[in-house]
């Protein structure tokens, strides 16, 4: 894709911003940083078409097909790429009901997706359906608050999982959301959902003083921010509540961000939280620059696809 079509269709505006000590002002780009992309969807919901001429604000956009070139377009100019899913891959169309998730897997693992978290409707097949189809993901899946090990998915999540690239070391982890009352008992079974605040607390210190990631990214699936009911457990409040995370990459609430909102922690520190809305439309990217002393910082966008 030529650098001016890439441009013309990436939504409005990219957020810059300083990361832990470097201030915001103090960002200029110098060929001495290293520069990390995180491209993301979430709750694609088994759209593998694009949408077609009469889907009004819709029409033309969306498609794995297009959402590859993208990528492979993205990966061309800065190989440091990592691809992320924020769950809900399953349900909304007619490939799910005939081929059970076997189809956007595969699809997936053509596009190279680097690791997953999993939703509340990829168990939408029970938690017997979403394990027959995890032969067909070449990638990983984490959520680090659903205890599956009296499941048949024991030991086919992980809580998080560490990548390095151009030496600096990026861990994630996942979330997801209550089940009880989203989903039918008989569907999740045995799987334990525990506090998502506690969690990320354990998986951010894990990561950051165990682990020695340079950069922390939460892929969550418990929704970007409730209005109504602002104490209950978002991407927003975990953002408040925590430390050490720089990223949070959300699902659930098909909530549309042209870029990256940015919520200060609990020390008071930048962290980012971004949702790119639903059905394969946008993908988002954020791209993160680090200097030589390690200090980072990040902008991002959601582009239309």
């Amino acid at each position: 894709m030529k650098r001016r079509e890439f441009l013309h269709q990436s939504a409005a505006g990219a957020a810059l911003v300083g990361l832990g000590s470097l201030a915001l002002q103090s960002f200029v780009p110098v060929p001495a940083q290293r520069k990390i992309t995180i491209l993301h969807t979430n709750d694609v919901h088994s759209h593998i078409d694009p949408f077609g001429p009469e889907a009004g604000r819709n029409a033309n956009k969306g498609g794995v097909a297009r959402r590859a070139s993208l990528v492979q377009s993205i990966r061309n100019e800065n190989p440091n790429t990592l691809l992320l899913d924020a769950g809900d891959i399953f349900q909304g169309t007619p490939y799910f009901n005939y081929y059970g998730g076997e189809l956007e897997f595969k699809l997936m693992s053509m596009l190279k997706y680097d690791l997953a978290t999993i939703g509340n409707h990829d168990f939408d097949n029970g938690i017997e359906g979403l394990y027959k189809q995890m032969p067909h993901a070449s990638f990983e899946f984490v959520s680090a608050n659903y205890d599956f090990s009296n499941t048949i998915m024991d030991t086919h999540v992980k809580p998080y999982k560490t990548f390095t690239r151009e030496g600096v070391k990026i861990g994630v982890f996942g979330l997801g959301i209550e089940l009880d009352g989203l989903v039918i008992k008989k569907l999740y079974k045995e799987t334990q959902y525990l506090d998502p605040i506690g969690i990320a607390q354990d998986m951010s210190r894990i990561l950051k003083e165990e682990e020695k990631c340079d950069l922390i990214i939460c892929l969550s699936h418990i929704g970007y921010y409730y209005k109504n009911t602002p104490d209950t457990v978002s991407d927003v409040v975990l953002a408040i509540a925590t430390k050490d995370i720089d990223l949070i990459i959300g699902g659930h609430t098909h909530t549309f961000l042209p870029k990256p909102t940015i919520e200060k922690n609990a020390v008071g520190e930048n962290v980012l939280v971004n949702q790119v809305g639903c059905y394969g439309l946008y993908l988002g990217k954020v791209d993160f620059y680090f200097n030589r002393d390690k200090t980072k910082a990040a902008e991002g966008t959601t582009i239309i696809v």
